[in-house]
């Protein structure tokens, strides 16, 4: 987070029967998975009836979020209940003081305990997300790696991307993801596992275990070519690309009660825009810092 974040006016932030109605026309257009992300989707009052309204939508197969886990224990069961179905929690330490650091003073601990409580009520998958930072916690690759031994948990590894709030990103600070695979390796057998199309993670399954870890390689190794996301931000922007600033503002159509072929044909040009992505900005050498990851999530 930057020092001093900039809030969004309520007025400006998108209803939850406004998001339920552009998520049915997505789903309309084909789209299957919803994720909810951040900022910290938890933050959101009552965000288990958006949950329940999703959930209702024709079409949709996969329900996640990806959360920083602080209020997870409370709302587990409510999110359950309600429809969700995955939950991804952000966790880039495992020591209490470094994890404080990371965060801005977060309590490690209330991580811990929203992962059991997604345990306990049935979430299915439960990823933790670990953002590798050079200098920062790349001490912690292997033990991060353990915890996905067990297979209740899978652990993915994310190369680090320049959407930090205090703008410290640069390429220096890059673990590559041959180089956090290579450090795993040097503790575990790792077999690989057919990446799906359109997905972020490569995966790896451990030898000895039933579980798995995933290795998302944004900047060395970018999945551009098959990319099929598309994202909604909390004050109606369509954002075909998180290495984009581009925007695309939905939310007058919305709110002006335009007619569902319009918004659908909106949202298609929309996508008809998108950049050209990372891929792009590496071969220009014009990576540079894009956005704050808090005002879009993952």
């Amino acid at each position: 987070m930057p020092t001093h974040p900039v809030w969004l006016p309520h007025n400006e932030i998108l209803t939850y029967e406004e998001i339920y109605h552009i998520s049915s026309l997505f789903a309309k257009m084909g789209v299957e998975n919803i994720r909810l992300s951040g900022g910290e989707p938890l933050m959101r009052q009552d965000i288990e009836k958006l949950v329940e309204l999703l959930a209702r939508i024709p079409g949709i197969r996969g329900l996640s979020m990806t959360t920083n886990g602080f209020l997870l224990a409370e709302k587990a069961t409510a999110l359950r209940k309600a429809g969700l179905k995955g939950v991804t929690v952000s966790l880039h330490s495992l020591r209490s003081d470094r994890f404080a650091e990371i965060t801005g003073g977060g309590a490690l601990q209330r991580v811990i305990s929203g992962i059991r409580a997604a345990k306990s009520n049935g979430f299915s998958p439960i990823k933790i997300n670990a953002v590798i930072t050079r200098g920062c916690n790349d001490d912690e690759i292997v033990d991060l790696a353990s915890i996905a031994v067990a297979g209740d948990v899978a652990v993915r590894f994310i190369e680090y991307m320049p959407f930090d709030g205090q703008k410290h990103w640069g390429m220096e600070k890059v673990v590559s993801g041959e180089e956090i695979l290579k450090r795993i390796r040097e503790h575990y057998e790792l077999l690989p596992v057919p990446r799906a199309n359109g997905s972020t993670a490569q995966n790896y399954k451990f030898e000895d275990g039933g579980g798995e870890i995933g290795i998302i390689t944004s900047i060395t190794r970018p999945f551009c070519s098959d990319c099929d996301r598309i994202r909604l931000s909390a004050d109606g922007k369509i954002v075909p690309c998180l290495f984009d600033r581009t925007g695309f503002d939905i939310r007058p159509l919305v709110r002006n009660h335009a007619p569902d072929d319009e918004i659908m044909a909106f949202i298609r040009d929309a996508v008809s825009r998108k950049a050209p992505g990372v891929e792009m900005l590496l071969k220009q050498q014009t990576l540079q810092h894009i956005r704050p990851m808090h005002t879009i999530g993952g």
